[in-house]
């Protein structure tokens, strides 16, 4: 079997190539199956146009659309089109008044000799390394029965290979036009597919060597087609020392023994409006302190809400974004597939150096599966695992439901995920609504094991001395043993 780094022509796909640890094998040919405007087309246009960026000589076979409808819409996607070569085989309106006297029979080699000849005229003299053949299944129906059909598939494919040209064909899923027998003669299968939760992109087949497996996502955009790989944990390591990370305040720091260490994943749990992000962007805060870049993503609240509302509290946010040690990303997680996410975090870790990243909040997080609620803790997993693989600090907000009552430590039940879990509570003491913060949990090092009085002021954060009075908060009943 062929290594991954085996010569690849790109698929003019940034995402798809990484898929296919670099595009598609030379002289080889590939099926893109899907439904009606699923993107078949489009993503031959992207593997012609990568031929074209490369001074490649490359050929569209069009088979079905309008060829005026088809580059207009092309050109409207940023495609070259005067550089491509494009061979039109569509029927036209002639077909539909002319009179057929042949026998129906021979009717199927009468209407097949043409596009023959206009096939092996064209490709001889444009000698074309990469071809689009849109769609292939059209040729079924030129023919007499499923065995001509495919023997004329495998004639074409050849034909294309001997003279140097890597294809891409294409078919549409349909009930009444079974592709099963062009994947047996393709050497590798794209499949393009609409779920409940987004558009995926799998390839189930691909000879010669290993891809990426899993339910990729894609999205059709003004540019053509976006591809977003399932995110391997395993295909990233980064290389960084494991160090206590400072929340800035010291009684949060002592509460932590030193803070969350460098590369773990900590979840800050509590009701809605106890300070969860607040406490989250002040770790920020002193990592912009020590020079550090940071990333927060907005599930839940506005941009324009986090800066104003950080700001009144103390916490310096524009004079940290203006300094390009925080960037504030808000997310319309409707508009998101989790693929698509991961790319958005790799991108600012990788290229944009991003220590620290803050997901706030996991229910709008859950949002990106468009129903598939049961991924949540395997699609949470994979970037966990990725960010601490990578030495990125990481912070989960998770919000819980009730403001007081029994606790609860996360929402989401995502309690194993975190090395360390913060939690926030309101507290009724005689008659005044109040804060506490604890740890639960912490893998890597000891924690301070008491409760502390938690208050947001126009300073900043605010941490008190252990609640040794009172007893009775995570049962939601607190009591104060004494009049202090």
């Amino acid at each position: 079997m062929a290594s991954a780094t085996t010569s690849r022509l790109s698929t003019g796909i940034e995402g798809l190539d990484e898929i296919l640890y670099g595009g598609f094998l030379p002289q080889r040919n590939y099926l893109v199956k899907g439904t009606a405007g699923s993107g078949k087309t489009i993503l031959g246009l992207h593997f012609l146009q990568a031929g074209v960026d490369a001074g490649d000589p490359v050929l569209f076979i069009n088979v079905e659309e309008d060829l005026d409808d088809l580059t207009a819409n092309a050109d409207a996607l940023g495609f070259d089109t005067d550089a491509i070569d494009f061979l039109d085989l569509s029927p036209t309106a002639d077909v539909f008044v002319e009179d057929r006297t042949y026998d129906v029979f021979d009717a199927a080699e009468v209407e097949q000799e043409p596009l023959r000849e206009a096939i092996v005229d064209r490709v001889e003299a444009l000698e074309p390394t990469r071809v689009v053949v849109d769609p292939l299944t059209q040729f079924r129906y030129l023919s007499t029965d499923d065995y001509q059909f495919r023997k004329q598939v495998v004639g074409l494919l050849r034909f294309l290979g001997q003279r140097g040209a890597t294809v891409v064909f294409t078919a549409q899923d349909a009930r009444n036009q079974p592709t099963e027998e062009l994947e047996f003669v393709a050497d590798g299968t794209i499949r393009l597919e609409s779920a409940p939760y987004g558009s995926t992109v799998q390839v189930p087949k691909f000879r010669g060597s290993r891809v990426k497996s899993g339910d990729h996502a894609y999205r059709i955009t003004d540019d053509g087609m976006a591809v977003f790989p399932a995110l391997a944990p395993s295909d990233h390591h980064g290389t960084f020392t494991t160090e206590p990370v400072s929340s800035g305040v010291v009684e949060v720091d002592e509460l932590l023994d030193g803070g969350i260490e460098r590369g773990t994943v900590s979840v800050i749990s509590g009701p809605t409006g106890v300070g969860k992000t607040t406490l989250g962007t002040q770790f920020m805060n002193a990592a912009a302190d020590r020079g550090e870049r940071s990333v927060v993503y907005l599930f839940e609240e506005s941009k324009s809400t986090f800066l104003a509302r950080s700001e009144a509290i103390g916490i310096p946010v524009e004079r940290m974004t203006d300094r390009g040690t925080l960037d504030v990303r808000e997310m319309n997680a409707l508009e998101l597939s989790p693929q698509e996410f991961a790319r958005i975090v790799r991108e600012d870790v990788e290229k944009h150096d991003a220590e620290i990243v803050m997901v706030d909040g996991i229910a709008g997080y859950r949002l990106t599966l468009h129903g598939e609620t049961d991924m949540v803790l395997k699609r949470l997993h994979a970037l966990g695992r990725y960010l601490k693989n990578m030495g990125v600090t990481t912070i989960l907000v998770d919000e819980t439901d009730s403001p007081t009552g029994p606790f609860t430590a996360t929402q989401e039940n995502i309690s194993y995920l975190a090395d360390n879990i913060v939690f926030l509570r309101h507290l009724e003491l005689r008659g005044e609504l109040r804060k506490a913060i604890g740890v639960l949990k912490k893998r890597t090092g000891d924690f301070e094991r008491t409760l502390r009085e938690f208050e947001i002021t126009t300073d900043g954060i605010v941490v008190g001395d252990p609640l040794t009075g009172v007893q009775g908060i995570l049962t939601g009943r607190p009591d104060l043993l004494d009049d202090e």
